[in-house]
């Protein structure tokens, strides 16, 4: 099993309690997620999410897998960039985060994860994943379900918060992610697990595995055409392509 991070013992006692706790997590706060991500982000996150998605090659009338959709905010997007020819399928682990996304009616939201996703091989012509390969229990696993589950030639995207490099962008980074943004959660939000959210989202990230780490993996599940797009230092968008036969 290839685990995106080890496991934080801060939260959980090991790692086979990982996936239950992150599910209860999201579950308990799912109806305050957009509305701290809005603040987060400054409001720039449906700009940067529909670019990222067109760079990777997202086109009207694509048949397109949103994994790990949360609330909906990647989805919103895809489905904006398909239009009415085109299809978008939410899968997530969290009836909580389903019950609370905001999504046009035409989009199917199914429960399920990375690992085991609740459609035919060979369906989708596109499949992206929101700040969620942190989230997964087999990096490994998560990416053959994706080449399963992708037509030939179908693209991926995956978009992931990278830890900075430099030691003065990482300390910047972290106090915004462990200081401002759980005030902000506390201030916003309903649920008190909110800003237990963030502060678990930012030793996430400081944890992950790094990006050439990722990139192998990819490259090792038999996808080809395998990138990076980096914005702002931190915003990484994997895409890939499955091979034509």
């Amino acid at each position: 099993m290839q685990a995106p991070h080890p496991p934080l013992h801060d939260y959980y006692a090991h790692e086979a309690e990982r996936a239950g706790w992150v599910r209860q997590l999201f579950d308990r706060t799912a109806g305050d997620y957009d509305r701290i991500e809005r603040v987060m982000a400054l409001g720039s996150g449906p700009l940067y999410r529909r670019r990222a998605l067109v760079r990777a090659g997202l086109a009207n009338g694509m048949r397109v897998l949103d994994i790990g959709v949360g609330t909906g905010l990647l989805a919103r997007q895809a489905a904006h960039l398909v239009g009415e020819s085109g299809t978008v399928t939410g899968i997530d682990p969290s009836s909580g985060m389903l019950r609370s996304a905001k999504v046009p009616a035409r989009v199917e939201l199914l429960i399920g994860s990375a690992e085991t996703i609740p459609v035919s091989a060979e369906t989708a012509d596109f499949l992206c994943m929101g700040y969620a390969l942190r989230h997964v229990t087999d990096i490994s696993a998560a990416l053959r379900e994706f080449l399963r589950v992708l037509k030939p030639g179908g693209r991926i995207c995956l978009l992931e918060i990278t830890r900075p490099e430099g030691s003065v962008a990482h300390a910047l980074l972290k106090a915004y992610m462990r200081g401002v943004v759980p005030f902000l959660a506390r201030l916003l939000g309903r649920s008190p697990d909110s800003s237990k959210l963030m502060l678990y989202l930012w030793d996430t990230i400081d944890a992950c595995a790094a990006p050439g780490e990722i990139l192998a993996a990819i490259r090792d599940a038999g996808f080809v055409e395998i990138r990076r797009h980096v914005e702002l230092g931190i915003f990484s968008e994997y895409c890939a392509r499955k091979p034509l036969n």
